[in-house]
Protein backbone atom coordinates (compact mmCIF):
# COMPACT_ATOMS: atom_id res chain seq x y z
CA UNK A 1 0.00 0.00 0.00
CA UNK A 2 1.14 3.46 -0.70
CA UNK A 3 2.07 5.34 2.76
CA UNK A 4 3.74 8.07 1.30
CA UNK A 5 4.86 10.17 -2.41
CA UNK A 6 6.46 13.27 -3.07
CA UNK A 7 5.90 14.87 -6.47
CA UNK A 8 8.55 17.28 -7.69
CA UNK A 9 9.79 18.73 -10.86
CA UNK A 10 12.19 17.53 -13.37
CA UNK A 11 14.18 20.06 -15.15
CA UNK A 12 17.88 18.88 -15.83
CA UNK A 13 18.15 23.04 -14.40
CA UNK A 14 17.15 21.43 -10.83
CA UNK A 15 20.98 20.20 -10.59
CA UNK A 16 23.37 23.34 -9.50
CA UNK A 17 26.08 21.91 -12.07
CA UNK A 18 23.64 22.21 -15.03
CA UNK A 19 21.77 25.37 -14.06
CA UNK A 20 25.38 27.15 -13.58
CA UNK A 21 24.72 30.72 -12.77
CA UNK A 22 21.34 30.40 -12.82
CA UNK A 23 21.58 28.15 -10.04
CA UNK A 24 19.91 30.41 -6.95
CA UNK A 25 16.75 30.85 -8.97
CA UNK A 26 15.42 27.33 -8.43
CA UNK A 27 17.03 27.05 -4.98
CA UNK A 28 13.25 27.37 -3.21
CA UNK A 29 12.40 24.04 -5.57
CA UNK A 30 15.69 22.40 -4.54
CA UNK A 31 14.48 23.41 -0.60
CA UNK A 32 10.99 22.16 -1.00
CA UNK A 33 12.15 19.07 -3.03
CA UNK A 34 14.30 18.17 0.05
CA UNK A 35 11.10 18.53 2.47
CA UNK A 36 9.35 16.24 0.42
CA UNK A 37 12.04 13.77 0.25
CA UNK A 38 12.53 14.05 3.93
CA UNK A 39 8.55 13.15 4.35
CA UNK A 40 9.48 9.48 2.17
CA UNK A 41 12.28 9.15 4.31
CA UNK A 42 9.84 9.12 7.60
CA UNK A 43 7.24 7.09 6.21
CA UNK A 44 10.55 4.24 6.91
CA UNK A 45 8.49 2.36 3.40
CA UNK A 46 9.79 -1.24 2.27
CA UNK A 47 10.02 -0.17 -1.50
CA UNK A 48 10.88 3.27 -3.25
CA UNK A 49 9.47 3.27 -6.96
CA UNK A 50 10.61 6.65 -8.69
CA UNK A 51 8.26 7.74 -11.80
CA UNK A 52 9.02 10.00 -14.47
CA UNK A 53 8.27 11.04 -17.99
CA UNK A 54 10.31 9.82 -20.44
CA UNK A 55 11.03 9.46 -24.46
CA UNK A 56 10.72 6.06 -26.08
CA UNK A 57 14.40 4.81 -25.26
CA UNK A 58 13.81 5.93 -22.21
CA UNK A 59 10.30 4.10 -20.68
CA UNK A 60 10.06 0.92 -19.04
CA UNK A 61 11.44 -0.40 -15.38
CA UNK A 62 14.90 0.48 -14.34
CA UNK A 63 16.44 -1.50 -12.04
CA UNK A 64 18.42 -0.04 -8.27
CA UNK A 65 22.10 0.83 -9.82
CA UNK A 66 20.82 2.05 -12.99
CA UNK A 67 23.37 5.14 -13.77
CA UNK A 68 22.21 8.29 -15.45
CA UNK A 69 24.14 11.04 -16.92
CA UNK A 70 23.90 14.73 -17.80
CA UNK A 71 26.64 14.79 -20.19
CA UNK A 72 23.98 15.33 -22.87
CA UNK A 73 23.23 19.23 -20.90
CA UNK A 74 27.40 19.85 -21.50
CA UNK A 75 27.86 18.73 -17.73
CA UNK A 76 30.40 15.74 -16.94
CA UNK A 77 28.15 14.59 -14.21
CA UNK A 78 26.97 10.94 -13.71
CA UNK A 79 24.48 9.71 -10.90
CA UNK A 80 23.08 6.27 -9.40
CA UNK A 81 19.52 5.35 -8.54
CA UNK A 82 20.30 4.24 -4.92
CA UNK A 83 23.09 1.93 -4.19
CA UNK A 84 24.46 -0.72 -6.41
CA UNK A 85 22.44 -4.00 -5.27
CA UNK A 86 20.99 -5.20 -8.51
CA UNK A 87 22.69 -5.69 -11.77
CA UNK A 88 21.64 -2.65 -13.59
CA UNK A 89 20.81 -2.92 -17.14
CA UNK A 90 22.59 -1.86 -20.22
CA UNK A 91 20.27 1.47 -20.65
CA UNK A 92 20.66 4.88 -19.41
CA UNK A 93 17.90 6.82 -16.65
CA UNK A 94 16.18 9.31 -18.81
CA UNK A 95 17.05 12.66 -17.63
CA UNK A 96 13.62 12.85 -15.33
CA UNK A 97 14.98 9.85 -13.47
CA UNK A 98 18.39 11.17 -13.61
CA UNK A 99 17.21 14.29 -11.98
CA UNK A 100 15.15 12.33 -9.02
CA UNK A 101 19.13 10.50 -8.44
CA UNK A 102 20.53 13.51 -8.49
CA UNK A 103 18.22 14.65 -5.37
CA UNK A 104 18.23 10.92 -4.08
CA UNK A 105 21.90 11.36 -3.32
CA UNK A 106 21.47 14.96 -2.54
CA UNK A 107 19.37 13.79 0.81
CA UNK A 108 21.62 10.76 1.41
CA UNK A 109 18.87 8.44 0.52
CA UNK A 110 19.50 4.57 1.52
CA UNK A 111 16.30 3.52 3.29
CA UNK A 112 14.71 1.19 0.97
CA UNK A 113 15.56 -0.39 -1.73
CA UNK A 114 14.63 1.51 -5.16
CA UNK A 115 13.31 1.06 -8.77
CA UNK A 116 12.75 3.56 -11.50
CA UNK A 117 9.79 3.56 -13.96
CA UNK A 118 9.74 5.64 -17.31
CA UNK A 119 6.77 6.29 -18.63
CA UNK A 120 5.55 8.00 -22.07
CA UNK A 121 3.20 11.04 -22.59
CA UNK A 122 0.94 8.89 -24.92
CA UNK A 123 -0.30 6.59 -21.95
CA UNK A 124 -3.86 6.73 -21.86
CA UNK A 125 -5.11 7.74 -18.18
CA UNK A 126 -6.90 4.31 -17.60
CA UNK A 127 -3.41 2.80 -18.02
CA UNK A 128 -1.72 4.95 -15.69
CA UNK A 129 -4.00 4.53 -12.72
CA UNK A 130 -3.39 0.57 -13.79
CA UNK A 131 0.24 0.82 -13.43
CA UNK A 132 -0.22 3.18 -10.00
CA UNK A 133 -2.17 0.23 -8.26
CA UNK A 134 0.03 -2.56 -9.22
CA UNK A 135 3.01 -0.45 -7.83
CA UNK A 136 0.47 0.16 -4.68
CA UNK A 137 0.44 -3.44 -4.66
CA UNK A 138 4.47 -4.18 -4.70
CA UNK A 139 4.96 -4.22 -1.05
CA UNK A 140 3.39 -3.58 2.24
CA UNK A 141 4.48 -0.13 2.60
CA UNK A 142 5.60 1.49 -0.50
CA UNK A 143 6.38 5.27 -1.28
CA UNK A 144 6.78 7.19 -4.47
CA UNK A 145 9.00 9.87 -6.14
CA UNK A 146 7.35 11.47 -8.90
CA UNK A 147 8.57 13.43 -10.87
CA UNK A 148 7.37 15.61 -13.63
CA UNK A 149 6.44 19.62 -15.15
CA UNK A 150 3.39 21.26 -15.75
CA UNK A 151 2.76 23.22 -18.76
CA UNK A 152 5.36 24.49 -20.08
CA UNK A 153 3.15 27.98 -22.05
CA UNK A 154 3.14 30.21 -18.87
CA UNK A 155 4.61 33.05 -20.89
CA UNK A 156 5.36 34.28 -23.94
CA UNK A 157 9.33 33.26 -23.95
CA UNK A 158 8.06 29.51 -22.62
CA UNK A 159 9.11 26.66 -24.54
CA UNK A 160 5.50 26.63 -25.82
CA UNK A 161 5.00 30.50 -25.48
CA UNK A 162 2.00 31.30 -23.76
CA UNK A 163 -0.98 29.51 -24.15
CA UNK A 164 -3.86 31.41 -21.46
CA UNK A 165 -5.12 28.01 -20.72
CA UNK A 166 -1.25 27.00 -18.83
CA UNK A 167 -1.86 28.85 -15.38
CA UNK A 168 -5.53 27.69 -14.96
CA UNK A 169 -4.46 23.79 -15.81
CA UNK A 170 -1.50 24.79 -13.55
CA UNK A 171 -3.46 26.04 -10.80
CA UNK A 172 -6.13 22.71 -10.60
CA UNK A 173 -2.96 20.87 -10.36
CA UNK A 174 -1.53 22.44 -7.65
CA UNK A 175 -4.60 22.22 -5.96
CA UNK A 176 -5.03 18.37 -6.50
CA UNK A 177 -1.58 18.18 -5.22
CA UNK A 178 -2.16 19.79 -2.47
CA UNK A 179 -5.32 18.30 -1.29
CA UNK A 180 -4.17 14.62 -2.29
CA UNK A 181 -6.84 14.50 -4.73
CA UNK A 182 -6.90 10.93 -6.38
CA UNK A 183 -10.48 12.08 -8.29
CA UNK A 184 -9.21 15.44 -9.94
CA UNK A 185 -5.74 13.66 -10.66
CA UNK A 186 -7.02 10.97 -12.84
CA UNK A 187 -9.76 13.33 -14.48
CA UNK A 188 -6.85 15.34 -15.99
CA UNK A 189 -7.58 15.80 -19.66
CA UNK A 190 -4.76 14.38 -21.30
CA UNK A 191 -4.89 16.31 -24.40
CA UNK A 192 -5.30 19.14 -22.74
CA UNK A 193 -1.94 18.42 -21.08
CA UNK A 194 0.35 17.23 -24.23
CA UNK A 195 -0.57 21.03 -25.85
CA UNK A 196 0.44 22.56 -22.99
CA UNK A 197 3.43 20.55 -23.04
CA UNK A 198 3.03 19.54 -19.55
CA UNK A 199 5.53 16.72 -19.13
CA UNK A 200 3.75 15.13 -15.26
CA UNK A 201 0.40 13.94 -16.49
CA UNK A 202 0.85 10.49 -16.77
CA UNK A 203 3.65 10.33 -13.95
CA UNK A 204 1.02 12.09 -11.80
CA UNK A 205 -1.87 9.57 -12.94
CA UNK A 206 0.02 6.79 -12.10
CA UNK A 207 0.32 8.22 -8.03
CA UNK A 208 -3.60 8.67 -8.59
CA UNK A 209 -3.86 5.12 -9.00
CA UNK A 210 -1.02 3.80 -6.35
CA UNK A 211 -3.50 6.42 -3.96
CA UNK A 212 -6.69 4.77 -4.37
CA UNK A 213 -8.03 4.18 -1.05
CA UNK A 214 -4.59 5.12 0.62
CA UNK A 215 -6.39 7.93 2.53
CA UNK A 216 -3.24 10.02 2.42
CA UNK A 217 -3.11 14.09 3.13
CA UNK A 218 -1.41 16.16 0.95
CA UNK A 219 0.37 19.57 1.26
CA UNK A 220 2.00 22.09 -1.50
CA UNK A 221 5.39 22.96 -0.49
CA UNK A 222 6.33 25.12 -3.51
CA UNK A 223 4.69 26.38 -6.83
CA UNK A 224 6.15 28.50 -9.37
CA UNK A 225 7.02 29.35 -13.14
CA UNK A 226 10.64 30.37 -13.68
CA UNK A 227 11.26 30.07 -17.25
CA UNK A 228 7.32 30.40 -18.17
CA UNK A 229 7.06 26.33 -17.25
CA UNK A 230 5.31 24.89 -14.07
CA UNK A 231 7.07 23.57 -11.42
CA UNK A 232 5.13 22.25 -8.47
CA UNK A 233 6.51 20.34 -5.23
CA UNK A 234 4.18 18.20 -3.05
CA UNK A 235 4.18 15.72 -0.35
CA UNK A 236 1.81 13.00 0.93
CA UNK A 237 1.25 11.28 3.62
Amino acid sequence: MLVAAAVCPCPPLLVPDVAAGAAPELEAARAACTDALGVLAAARPDRLVVVGPAEQSGRGAFLQGTVGSFRGFGVDLDVRLGQDRDEPTGRELPPSLAVAAWLLERTGWADAPIEGLGVGEPLAAERCLDVGRDIGAQAERVALLVMGDGSACRTVKAPGYLDERAEPFDAEVARALGAADVAALAALDAELAYELKASGRAPWQVLAGAAEGAGLSGALLYEDAPYGVGYLVAAWS
